[in-house]
């Protein structure tokens, strides 16, 4: 093909597809919404060029067409248009004269209408008027309750029902005011109850801080209330344990169960046939618990629970220190140790309650370390003001309300071992004082007491005697009234005193709870120490007074051998008493019969002591003539005042009553010693008067005398002043001076010096440093009389010869000397 004939078949062929898109764009023109015109128009510009041309060409072609063919329907309708417009015309009058009408009836109608529209204006106000006061009656039914519910809430603080106030307020913020929290009223109300809750907290510790300060005050009431029926309980459980031992019934209670106890310690039950007189009080009849529960219950809701609980221990910690802080003057009486227990168990009382009326608030644990703390304290305390107390009956007091303390508490399940621990130190401090007590008492006795055998007149007298002091012999039974027992009257006094002595020491071990073996073993121990500690000492100072005579001490002895022979009488007292046999393994025995032991040697000693002083006293009144020429013949006068004083002293001896029985026996052996020890002493101090160091010189006359006073002594002590000597045991005390007295008035030296060392020698007995010092001094003598004597020449010659024999005595006797001691 020519490329003529390709291009026009391209022109060609490029026609059709542009005649093809302007048909498809005025149909699109035709069909489309105008406001979608314009995306099909701009089509169009962007098509080929000369499109637009041709489009406009078509565009043009197209309204020919639709021209023609609206000229085709014009003409095909036009007569019935002008018949139609000839019928229009025919009705234009009857439409005036309707329009006219209608005028008529559009005035008609809006003169109506107007007052329609009024009514209906009045109708839509009251329904807008209906409807607000709906919407307003709908939303005070959501206002109405948040508003009682605030309401209700201050009634309840005014009534300080706080805890009821908390949960209105919990209700009031969860439920009633998110229902209508757009209102300002709500929003004021949420932002008030946060300030009342803590108001309400205030408040709330404030009525804690003065239940705290209430329970202070009636703490000791409470523990006095405490103390009481614990002591009623004990009571009637000593009653019905009696009751039970006589007929083998089992026991209503438990002593230290809390089975008829309250959770606070207090009695609630009693026995069938008897009934409590006194109405039961307890804790929270005393004290209004209310606050200390509404404080807790507030501070749980609040969530601050541990707040209050830290708070609540650490007031009644700082209040347990002040109960547990006792006065001064608390061991002055009584009443002071009752207040101060009864402080003490008010506290635990309190506490205890709480600990079981609340969950939590204190726990067992600070209620153990409480009462450990407070048993310290106390333990501390009564052994401090116990160790002032000098009365016996105030420690047997005290004692008695530390076993009702410690059984009140032992009833609230507190642990009282310690305080049972303490008693036994208390029971040591009650025996101190009775000990001192009994030590006045005996006193009294021993300086009341004449120190003589008692008299008894009659049967009865004699009967009142034995009654009160185990004494029996049948010798003085079987003698004829008057008659005399052979102790003073101390001896039934002191016996009856340490009876009354066991039964107050008794006391004090009752409500121990300890066995019989343990009482009867802490009682035997306290008489012990009555015995070996107090009477001992009373009788040692006795023994020791001035006052007490060779008498008095005479019948000490006696009386202390009756007081040890009534022990064992005091033995059997204890062992009816403890119901405790003395064969019992571990049980302590009286050994007080050391005492009276004593007391008697001391007294026998004293005796001794005694005589001997009296002898010293009578020989410091001898005044030898020691240069005298020759003796007066008779014993010198202080020798004899001193022998007759003796014979007088031992007669006490042998006019005691009933001289055949055990105590004549007795006092007779005492006798015999103080007689022997008596004439010791004297031959003793007559030796050491003969060589005193400060005598220098005695003449052969001197020794006369001296040998005269001597040989009183001797026949003193051979006329058998006490009896129940044998042979001449008494006169060998003086044996020492009579053989050196008999070699110088023998002046038989040859013998002595030959026989001297030899068994048989008849002056053993004399030492050679004793005869030579006495030959030294009668040497001087005899020189200071030659001295006197030499005008007469008749005696020089003789006194040459014995001057000479001296000096070779004395020489012979230095040598025995000198050859002892060298032997020694």
């Amino acid at each position: 093909m020519n490329t003529v004939t390709i291009r026009a078949n391209m022109a060609e062929s490029e026609s059709l597809e542009t005649i093809t898109e302007h048909e498809r764009i005025l149909q699109e023109i035709e069909s489309t919404d105008t406001a979608c015109v314009g995306p099909t128009l701009r089509s169009v510009y962007d098509d080929q060029p000369n499109a637009h041309k041709r489009f406009m060409e078509k565009l043009d072609a197209r309204i020919r067409n639709h021209d023609r063919e609206i000229e085709k329907m014009c003409n095909f309708h036009h007569q019935g248009f002008v018949d139609a417009i000839t019928e229009l015309l025919k009705v234009r009058a009857d439409a005036e004269k309707l329009m006219g009408q209608v005028s008529d009836t559009n005035r008609r109608l809006q003169d109506a209408g107007r007052e329609v529209k009024a009514q209906t204006e009045e109708v839509i106000r009251c329904r807008i008027q209906q409807r607000n006061m709906a919407t307003t009656v709908e939303k005070l039914q959501l206002c109405i309750p948040v508003l009682e519910m605030y309401s209700k809430l201050k009634e309840q603080l005014e009534s300080k029902r706080y805890y009821s106030a908390l949960k209105t307020m919990e209700q009031l913020e969860n439920i009633y005011i998110p229902r209508v929290s757009q209102y300002r009223f709500c929003q004021i109300m949420a932002e008030t109850l946060p300030k009342l809750r803590e108001e309400i907290k205030e408040i709330s510790m404030s009525d804690l801080k003065d239940f705290l300060e209430s329970i202070r005050k009636h703490s000791d009431k409470i523990g006095e209330t405490a103390m009481r029926q614990a002591q009623q309980h004990r009571t009637f459980n000593s009653a019905v344990q009696k009751q039970v031992t006589l007929s083998c019934a089992k026991p209503l209670y438990g002593l230290n169960s809390r089975t008829p106890l309250h959770h606070n310690g207090l009695i609630t039950e009693a026995a069938d046939e008897e009934e409590m007189d006194e109405e039961v009080l307890t804790a929270q009849d005393l004290v209004d618990f209310s606050p200390v529960y509404r404080c807790l219950h507030i501070y749980t809701v609040l969530g601050d629970r541990e707040t209050f609980e830290n708070y609540y221990r650490k007031q009644r910690k700082k209040q347990a220190r002040l109960v547990l802080q006792p006065q001064s003057n608390m061991h002055e009486t009584v009443e002071g140790y009752r207040k101060y227990f009864n402080q003490i168990v008010g506290f635990f009382v309190v506490e205890d309650h709480i600990l079981h009326a609340t969950q939590g608030l204190v726990t067992r644990a600070f209620t153990d370390e409480l009462w450990n703390m407070a048993l310290s304290k106390i333990i501390a305390v009564l052994r401090t003001h116990s160790s002032y107390c000098d009365d016996p009956d105030l420690v047997l007091e005290l004692k008695n309300l530390i076993v009702i303390f410690a059984d009140t508490l032992q009833g609230y399940g507190f642990p009282v071992n310690r305080l049972f621990d303490l008693l036994f130190e208390v029971r040591d401090q009650y025996n101190e004082t009775l000990l001192k007590k009994w030590a006045l008492v005996f006193r009294d006795i021993f300086e009341q007491d004449n120190y003589s055998p008692i008299p008894v007149e009659n049967e009865e007298e004699y009967k009142a005697v034995v009654s009160r002091f185990p004494f029996h012999d049948a010798e003085i039974e079987k003698q004829q009234f008057p008659k005399k027992l052979p102790m003073s009257q101390s001896v039934p006094q002191i016996y009856a005193q340490v009876k009354e002595f066991i039964y107050a020491s008794l006391k004090f071990s009752e409500s121990l709870h300890r066995s019989s073996t343990e009482i009867d073993d802490m009682l035997r121990k306290s008489t012990n120490l009555l015995l070996t500690r107090t009477l001992s000492s009373c009788l040692q100072n006795l023994i020791k007074k001035p006052h007490i005579g060779l008498t008095e001490l005479v019948q000490i002895i006696i009386n202390t051998t009756h007081l040890e022979h009534a022990c064992k009488y005091l033995e059997d007292f204890i062992t009816n008493i403890t119901n405790v046999s003395p064969e019992t393994v571990h049980t302590t025995r009286l050994y007080g019969l050391s005492t009276f032991k004593d007391a008697r040697h001391a007294a026998e000693g004293e005796i001794y002591t005694k005589l001997n002083q009296k002898i010293d006293e009578f020989i410091q009144l001898a005044d030898y003539e020691w240069g005298m020429a020759e003796s007066d013949g008779r014993a010198s006068g202080y020798l004899m005042d001193l022998i007759n004083f003796l014979r007088s002293t031992f007669q006490v001896f042998t006019h005691l009553p009933n001289n055949n029985n055990d105590h004549a026996a007795m006092s007779g052996k005492v006798a015999q010693t103080a007689c022997m020890s008596a004439c010791k002493h004297l031959a003793t101090s007559l030796m050491q008067m003969l060589l005193d160091p400060e005598l220098k010189q005695i003449s052969m006359g001197a020794i006369q005398q001296f040998n005269l006073d001597v040989m009183q002594c001797e026949l003193f002590a051979s006329s058998e002043p006490v009896p129940g000597f044998q042979g001449d045991t008494l006169q060998l005390a003086f044996i020492d001076l009579r053989q050196l007295l008999d070699l110088f008035m023998v002046w038989d030296w040859s013998t002595y010096l030959a026989d001297y060392g030899q068994p048989t020698s008849k002056y053993l007995r004399v030492n050679p440093s004793t005869a030579l010092a006495l030959l030294e001094k009668v040497n001087r003598g005899m020189k200071d009389t030659s001295k006197k004597n030499n005008i007469f020449s008749q005696f020089r010659k003789n006194d040459r010869d014995k001057q000479k024999l001296i000096e070779t005595v004395v020489k012979q006797l230095r040598s025995l000397v000198n050859g002892m001691s060298q032997h020694s």
